[in-house]
């Protein structure tokens, strides 16, 4: 079970069985759940894989909560309890913590209890953070797991292997079993019973780099066309993971009182091709023409002390696709903005002009940590207020870095930590979380890059904006 999406007064709690059954989940501020409210679930079915979601609703702010989740079966049998606990946001101003990262069992580097297994969630969950913000890649359905790999100084890496992930994905089954391998992990497992989610999804919950429209060009697929591809990773994404939503975009703003308001980006349902990205036209890009207005006007409107966009590209890295294609938001030139660019310009320039304060970007997807700070005294943009960008990752997966920054925005590197060597193995440590704590008292916001084990490798704090 897992749960995710909690806001001050509701939250999803996601759960599966291994036959047709009802769900019934009791929520309670107590661990024995005495005194506490009893909701009637679906009924979970094949078509659904056996997964389903309770909307809890009218919980109280700001406190830990334990729930458990039971299956009641067709004939009436109830299945033993599982126990979960969860953390609602909080109303009033008060101290708010939360970890991020992203890229989960990635470059075929599975499940090895040997090497601790997914060890880096064990480590967050000892940080006990309100919530997790998992900025994409949740999975690699795109990354089939081989039996054995033989690490650089001859140990040999033990993958435990399913069927699922023994071949790229491509059938809706296929792309359930991609999330039913993570929930094989003990240290996985539990701390997803034990902090809610916030996920976003990337390219590899379908394949890699994708966008709308494409056609594969890759041996490994019988189904070439991305949209039908998609199609699949979407549904299965939606049954898997503890969202609210049963379809559409997954972009969302969850607001956590006054001190935090999280905007929670899509950077790839509505992504333009990866192969031209020198336009001058800024009604394309990333996030499409609603979504943009919805950022934008969401910043406006914000009262609160921080607006963190979760966005799952990050924003001045360079990320190649092909040799005439980016992935990302930077096009590779530090001049004016060009393609992708132009979307952000626009975001940065309107939050800007209505002196909106307090904005910073936390993403994944390159798989080393860093801090940037964008100054416009820098960039070939004037008009946007400084801000910080910080990455982490990966949770699980190879290690790879750096990549290089384009100066559009006026990037400057702060801190970086990158393994010597591409697609080093979690064995070899270069795994990252990010952590941040609001400061109820000052308002002030602290950052953390930590490493697998959950040493701090570099640390900042901002003052609360004036």
């Amino acid at each position: 079970m897992q749960s995710g999406d909690a806001t001050a007064d509701s939250a999803v709690v996601w759960s599966r069985a291994d036959r047709p059954g009802r769900l019934w989940v009791q929520v309670s501020r107590r661990p024995d759940l005495r005194g506490g409210r009893r909701l009637r679930g679906p009924v979970v079915t094949p078509d659904g894989d056996f997964t389903g979601k309770v909307r809890l609703r009218n919980l109280p702010s700001g406190e830990r909560l334990y729930y458990s989740v039971r299956v009641e079966s067709l004939d009436g049998v109830f299945s033993q309890p599982i126990m979960g606990q969860l953390t609602t946001a909080p109303a009033r101003r008060q101290d708010v913590s939360f970890v991020w990262t992203g890229d989960v069992v990635g470059q075929g580097w599975g499940i090895d209890p040997a090497y601790g297994g997914l060890k880096i969630f064990e480590s967050m969950r000892r940080r006990r953070p309100d919530f997790l913000l998992h900025s994409g890649d949740t999975v690699y359905a795109d990354g089939p797991l081989t039996a054995q790999v033989t690490l650089p100084d001859g140990r040999i890496w033990r993958n435990l292997m399913t069927e699922a992930k023994s071949k790229v994905a491509e059938t809706l089954q296929e792309y359930r079993g991609q999330y039913a391998y993570n929930l094989l992990d003990d240290a996985y497992k539990a701390f997803v019973a034990e902090v809610p989610q916030i996920n976003q999804w990337d390219d590899h919950e379908v394949v890699n780099n994708w966008y709308p429209g494409e056609i594969l060009d890759d041996a490994r697929y019988g189904e070439k066309r991305v949209d039908v591809l998609a199609r699949r990773a979407h549904r299965a994404y939606h049954e898997w993971v503890p969202i609210p939503s049963a379809s559409g975009p997954v972009y969302r703003k969850i607001s956590h009182g006054p001190l935090l308001d999280v905007f929670v980006l899509d950077m790839r349902t509505f992504k333009d091709r990866n192969n031209d990205v020198t336009y001058a036209d800024p009604k394309r890009g990333l996030l499409g023409r609603e979504q943009r207005e919805w950022l934008i006007r969401g910043l406006k409107d914000s009262k609160a002390t921080w607006k963190v966009i979760a966005n799952d590209l990050p924003l001045g890295t360079v990320v190649p696709d092909t040799p005439s294609g980016q992935e990302g938001v930077a096009q590779g030139e530090p001049g004016a903005p060009e393609g992708r660019e132009l979307e952000f310009a626009q975001v940065l320039q309107a939050a800007h002009r209505a002196r909106v304060s307090g904005i910073v970007f936390l993403t994944a997807d390159v798989h080393y940590s860093a801090a940037h700070h964008y100054d416009p005294a820098r960039a070939s943009v004037q008009d946007f207020t400084p801000f910080w960008e910080f990455v982490s990752g990966p949770a699980h997966a190879g290690a790879f870095g750096p990549n290089a920054l384009d100066g559009t925005f006026g990037p400057n590197t702060a801190f970086i930590h990158t393994p010597p060597v591409a697609n080093a193995s979690p064995a070899e440590g270069f795994q990252h979380f990010g952590e941040v704590r609001i400061d109820g008292r000052t308002k002030a916001l602290s950052v953390d890059l930590r490493d697998r084990d959950g040493v701090s490798l570099w640390s900042t704090t901002l003052p609360a904006p004036r």
